[in-house]
């Protein structure tokens, strides 16, 4: 028994001179989450007001998606703030006067205000594609394909949905006398009428016509 003490004593001085390692347990980083509000300019600075709340947040373009150069562009006419639909993580800010700040990373639209935030059919929309000049669209949802065109009346289609290389999606339709393709693709897109941005661009074929414009994915393809 004192040959046993007198082993560990001598190992005392080794176990003094190893280093004292000890387990920090990180929090993980918050979710990423997909949002609407209103998206205003100052003093240099993008700030974030998401729809029903009256919290801002400083917008910080970690995903390169060039939100500054297109707000400046739409905010050129001194009409005040934009609507903003996007991706991002909530972080911590040490400016005083805002509640946080917002890392983005996907800008989904970014348009003149407008009634966006009371949208009742974003949660059941899969995608909506827009073109001007003709004026067209095309809404893709939990009620199938509805096709809009001025002086016509709205169209209902059943459809056929194909995931292409690249992420790029095809929906084809043969219904009621209609042949349909719309083509989208994960490109940024300006609407030429409205100057409003989109993340995908859009082409309908619309039997033998080809109408060109933008779209973006509805909260149901978020799912």
């Amino acid at each position: 028994m004192r040959v046993a003490r007198l082993f560990l004593y001598t190992l005392l001085p080794l176990f003094a001179g190893c280093p004292h390692f000890s387990h920090k347990e990180q929090t993980p980083p918050a979710p990423e989450l997909r949002l609407q509000g209103e998206l205003s300019a100052r003093d240099g600075q993008l700030l974030l007001r998401p729809c029903g709340e009256q919290r801002r947040f400083v917008v910080t373009d970690g995903g390169n998606t060039g939100i500054a150069r297109d707000a400046d562009e739409l905010m050129a006419d001194g009409r005040g703030a934009l609507f903003v639909d996007l991706k991002g993580r909530f972080e911590s800010s040490r400016q005083p006067d805002v509640d946080g700040q917002l890392n983005l990373s996907q800008l989904y639209r970014l348009e003149r205000g407008g009634p966006a935030c009371e949208d009742p059919d974003f949660e059941h929309l899969s995608l909506r594609a827009t073109g001007s000049d003709p004026a067209w669209s095309v809404r893709i949802g939990d009620k199938g394909l509805l096709l809009e065109r001025p002086n016509q009346a709205p169209q209902a289609l059943p459809y056929l949905e194909e995931q292409l290389p690249g992420d790029r999606l095809n929906f084809t339709s043969e219904a009621n006398g209609q042949h349909l393709e719309l083509w989208v693709a994960p490109q940024s897109c300006v609407d030429g009428k409205s100057g409003a941005r989109r993340h995908l661009s859009a082409e309908l074929r619309l039997n033998g016509e080809v109408l060109r414009g933008c779209a973006y994915a509805g909260g149901k393809r978020d799912e």
